[in-house]
């Protein structure tokens, strides 16, 4: 049985960041990821996920400043320093709420960069972070996004996240696999997973086009969760979308996999 956790920056916006978790909790879901936690205390965030009795299994490294459109540092040059406070600092939160799992956002290749260089510096970042993150029992992943919603995003592929990890050389460095994400870029979700499944630690899903909850656009969502299951996918499916309406008003789809 797939296991999903509520991706709470996206579902329950209706309510507070704070109040999301009932919110999660109320929906059945026994998990919850988040794109940044920084802007609440970790005292407060551990509290509430303990209140509902929620595991926290993935948040992000600082993406520099989310709100002027950076989207990660991991690839420049100039932000090594910053970047590797950064990954300080979500050892701190992770530590703080339980999580095992950091996810790394590459970022936008600036205008007329020179693009080995980014490469090399994007390398020597997540070989940092891999090592950093290894000594207190945390993962990094790293996730491809699409070039339609985040056009100069550096890393848009599975075969180059592949390949960024073999040049890393860490068994501490694993794939964060969005299936919406990657279907717009032309991926078979269900056997991009299954020929990478020794490499791929977390999944999220939304529909495609809309990004929306499943059922909602494109993709197979019954038969890609079966066939998780005959692959024997053990990792969490992170719900990471935009719910079209009210999101308990959208959860139909999880009415066969919810906790209880």
């Amino acid at each position: 049985m797939p296991r999903f956790a509520a991706n709470i920056s996206l579902l329950f916006g209706e309510h507070t960041f704070l109040d999301r978790f009932e919110q999660a909790a109320a929906a059945g879901f026994a998990a919850v990821e988040m794109q940044f936690p920084y802007d609440h205390p970790e005292e407060a965030i551990a509290e509430r996920l303990a209140r509902h009795g929620l595991d926290c299994v993935l948040h992000n490294l600082p993406p520099g400043d989310w709100a002027a459109g950076e989207r990660g540092i991991a690839i420049l040059p100039e932000r090594v320093a910053e970047f590797r406070g950064g990954v300080a600092r979500a050892i701190d939160y992770a530590a703080a709420l339980g999580c095992t799992q950091v996810n790394c956002l590459a970022g936008l290749v600036p205008e007329g960069a020179y693009r080995a260089r980014l490469h090399d510096t994007f390398v020597e970042n997540l070989a940092f972070a891999a090592a950093e993150l290894e000594r207190t029992g945390i993962r990094l992943l790293i996730e491809a996004i699409n070039t339609r919603d985040v056009p100069g995003f550096f890393l848009t592929g599975t075969t180059q996240a592949l390949d960024l990890i073999a040049a890393v050389g860490s068994e501490n460095l694993f794939v964060q696999y969005d299936a919406y994400h990657m279907h717009v870029m032309g991926e078979d979700p269900g056997e991009t997973i299954a020929a990478h499944r020794d490499r791929i630690a977390h999944v999220q899903i939304a529909d495609a086009p809309g990004r929306h909850e499943p059922g909602t656009g494109r993709i197979d969502f019954p038969e890609l969760f079966e066939r998780l299951d005959r692959i024997g996918y053990g990792g969490w499916i992170g719900a990471e979308y935009l719910p079209a309406a009210a999101t308990h008003e959208g959860l139909g789809w999880y009415a066969a996999y919810r906790a209880g």
